[in-house]
């Protein structure tokens, strides 16, 4: 594993702090008058979702985290549990709690391949993709003469998760859905 310099520990580097996996969030390198340079960090433990402050001086070094993304198959969630198998292999079926999962039942559904982060041969995250397209389950009609403004209205996806769309989706259209934001992006396909 490569060893970073003070300076080399900059935003998204993943490093091994207090044997835990580490993100970099942003980073400021900083230089006062007759101090020597410092690097203020604000980093996110991987496996515990924790963020902390912290300067690094120009003695200290950090070893960069060997991280692996793995293919997973998401099957289905069932009381708080995420059930998950290799994607070649259907018998190999483990389950994550649901802080290691996060919001990934409202955007992706059953059946479906994802990026899980492997650090030292253990699952600590599933990542959900950016950008997903989810059938619209129930909409409701639009409203007319309420068009002018941009107006929105509430609908259900095949995932269960409610979200604001323009009034001219319908039911079985299919949208894609910006999973940073949880908020409508455009429509991929009309029923």
């Amino acid at each position: 594993m490569a060893k970073l310099q003070y300076n080399q520990i900059v935003q998204k580097k993943t490093v091994i702090m207090d044997d835990d996996p580490w993100v970099v969030l942003s980073n400021s390198i900083s230089k006062k008058d007759r101090q020597k340079a410092s690097n203020n960090v604000k980093m996110k433990n991987l496996r515990t979702g924790a963020t902390v402050d912290r300067t690094f001086h120009q003695a200290d070094v950090l070893e960069e985290a060997d991280m692996e993304k793995r293919e997973v198959k998401y099957l289905y969630n069932n009381r708080g549990e995420y059930w998950f198998c290799a994607p070649d292999n259907p018998g190999d079926r483990f389950s994550l709690e649901a802080e290691l999962v996060g919001d990934l039942a409202d955007f992706v559904t059953e059946n479906t391949i994802v990026q899980a982060t492997v650090f030292n041969e253990q699952i600590i995250g599933v990542l959900t993709p950016i950008k997903v397209e989810l059938k619209v389950k129930e909409a409701s009609d639009a409203v007319k003469g309420n068009t002018s403004s941009g107006a929105t209205k509430e609908v259900t996806l095949e995932t269960g998760y409610l979200i604001q769309v323009p009034q001219f989706i319908n039911q079985g259209d299919v949208i894609s859905v910006n999973t940073e934001t949880g908020e409508y992006s455009e429509r991929v396909e009309k029923a």
